[in-house]
């Protein structure tokens, strides 16, 4: 069981991972093609900005669900690292606990605010809703979610990541 789940959640992973790079490959297209369309051909386009923006949510809140589950989040523990030994398993799981309290939040709050604006159309894009512009709020705090369980459930899983894809590909392989 234990496996399958890691085995699932590796594929949510890579697949934030890949999510987040287009995201970032798009938006790099998309932002010259702006400034040239621009001062080039001497006519704006409304659509790169939006486009951009929104490809930065996605970057954003996929992103680091992955970086989450990587070990590569941004961490601030000066003060925990002064504490004494036998609290950093407290402090520990304290910090996975308020995390899956945010990720909850930023879930339920995230469907409500979809909900809420889904009839809502973008003045920039007008065939977009901005329910779906919203929409990477609660993807990125359900699957935060899952990798903090995870995290909770069966340890750190970020340094088992490259052994486990080089062990995959040696497999593969070999049959």
């Amino acid at each position: 069981m234990k496996n399958t789940l890691l085995r699932i959640n590796d594929v949510i992973y890579m697949a934030c991972i890949w999510v987040a790079g287009l995201s970032i490959l798009v938006m790099s297209l998309i932002i010259p093609w702006g400034i040239f369309a621009r001062y080039v051909l001497g006519t704006g386009a409304g659509w790169p900005e939006p486009i951009a923006i929104m490809l930065m949510v996605v970057f954003t809140f996929i992103g680091a669900a992955a970086s989450y589950r990587a070990g590569a989040h941004m961490a601030v523990t000066t003060l925990t690292d002064r504490m004494p030994d036998h609290w950093q398993p407290r402090i520990t799981l304290l910090v996975q606990v308020l995390m899956a309290v945010i990720c909850l939040f930023m879930t339920i709050w995230g469907i409500k605010l979809c909900i809420a604006t889904w009839n809502q159309f973008m003045s920039t894009l007008p065939t977009l809703r901005v329910g779906i512009s919203y929409a990477p709020i609660p993807l990125g705090g359900a699957i935060t979610l899952i990798f903090i369980l995870e995290r909770l459930a069966f340890g750190d899983q970020s340094h088992r990541r490259a052994v486990n894809f080089e062990l995959l590909e040696d497999s593969k392989e070999a049959v």
